[in-house]
């Protein structure tokens, strides 16, 4: 298995701490029974919702407001409906404007059933100009 934004599997396995349980409903599976290959990038919102959240980054008032600019996924394990699982996420690198966010969902076996990454850029929503991001938040966004 080589997934080109992951060095050494194992590591970057192991710094993960923040995640969410899924639960595969049926709605997002298809005609074969699996969960359907746009399915995961909800499972990545929710999870990166969350994350933001929880390091009180995700305010709809706020003057910084964050975009998904790239994501991906890679699927490792076929999930099917019903199934439970859990979707972690982390920063893995933050710069100005900017983070990388790493997603690994884990499923009842404790396997790999999907990996992710994606950048965020924070802008203004009144003139779409890309935002610094404070040093508080960068330092957030870091520790685990």
């Amino acid at each position: 298995m080589r997934i080109a934004y992951i060095e050494d599997m194992d590591h970057w396995r192991s710094t993960f701490s923040f995640s969410i349980p899924i639960k595969v409903r049926f709605s997002e599976t298809d005609l074969f029974g699996h969960v359907n290959n746009t399915s995961p990038f909800i499972y990545f919102e929710e999870a990166r919702i969350e994350f933001l959240k929880s390091k009180g980054m995700f305010i709809k008032e706020s003057e910084a407001i964050p975009v998904v600019s790239d994501l991906q996924c890679d699927y490792l394990q076929q999930m099917y409906f019903d199934e439970s699982f859990d979707v972690y996420v982390k920063a893995n690198h933050v710069g100005n404007t900017s983070l990388d966010l790493h997603y690994m969902v884990l499923n009842e076996k404790g396997e790999i059933a999907l990996t992710g990454r994606g950048r965020l850029v924070y802008i203004n929503p009144k003139t779409g100009e890309t935002v610094s991001l404070p040093e508080e938040m960068k330092e957030l966004l870091v520790k685990n």
